[in-house]
């Protein structure tokens, strides 16, 4: 049976859902995938009136562990995913912040929406459910935020593909902080200084990373 996908996204935003597209989406939701349902839209937990910046990644980790709903973020763990391990560095080296676990949940009770394109991933299989429509949910939202203001990192192709819906100021963008990607412009980026100080321009409470 299909999973109902628009009664698991909060209040708040279901009048901003694409329901064709999530009928679609949940009849291709047919075999095993992650994050666990009640975990998908984690990241819209976050009230769209709430969000002041967005960070846009490509889809969930495909290990249960580290799955959790929101981009990048994991549980709890120690054992912490390649990308996030880079984006820890490059906090360190921007900010001389220290992280120690990968949940990320304190930025977005602070209006950071971690945000992935493609909301479920089949376990082990990165990007197996890239092409299944969730862009065709995901995007929209993308353009809401953006239209509203919201300070955009795009961090990877694929969510720089989203880049021409934020205004001049608003947007920054890197190389993926995967391993394959993070030598070529992600370390050095300084993202979280760039991001604080725009917020701070706009008259916003900067993000304690």
């Amino acid at each position: 049976m299909p999973v109902d996908l628009y009664s698991l996204i909060p209040p708040s935003w279901q009048i901003l859902a694409e329901i064709s597209s999530l009928v679609e989406i949940s009849e291709k939701l047919t075999e095993d995938y992650l994050p666990r349902k009640e975990l998908i839209f984690k990241a819209f937990e976050l009230a769209p009136e709430q969000v002041k910046v967005l960070i846009l990644g490509q889809d969930p980790y495909p290990n249960a562990k580290h799955a959790v709903g929101l981009a990048f973020s994991t549980g709890d763990v120690r054992l912490l995913p390649a990308s996030l391990k880079n984006i820890f560095k490059e906090l360190e080296n921007d900010l001389s912040i220290k992280r120690s676990t990968g949940d990320l949940s304190d930025w977005s009770n602070q209006g950071v929406m971690l945000l992935n394109m493609s909301l479920s991933v089949v376990p082990g299989d990165p990007g197996a459910h890239s092409k299944i429509g969730w862009q065709k949910f995901t995007q929209p939202v993308v353009e809401y935020l953006a239209s509203r203001g919201v300070v955009g990192l795009l961090w990877g192709n694929t969510a720089q593909e989203m880049s021409k819906y934020f205004k001049q100021g608003d947007l920054f963008t890197a190389p993926h902080p995967s391993p394959l990607s993070a030598y070529r412009g992600f370390f050095g980026s300084k993202p979280f200084s760039k991001i604080n100080n725009r917020l701070i321009e706009k008259g916003l409470t900067p993000i304690k990373w």
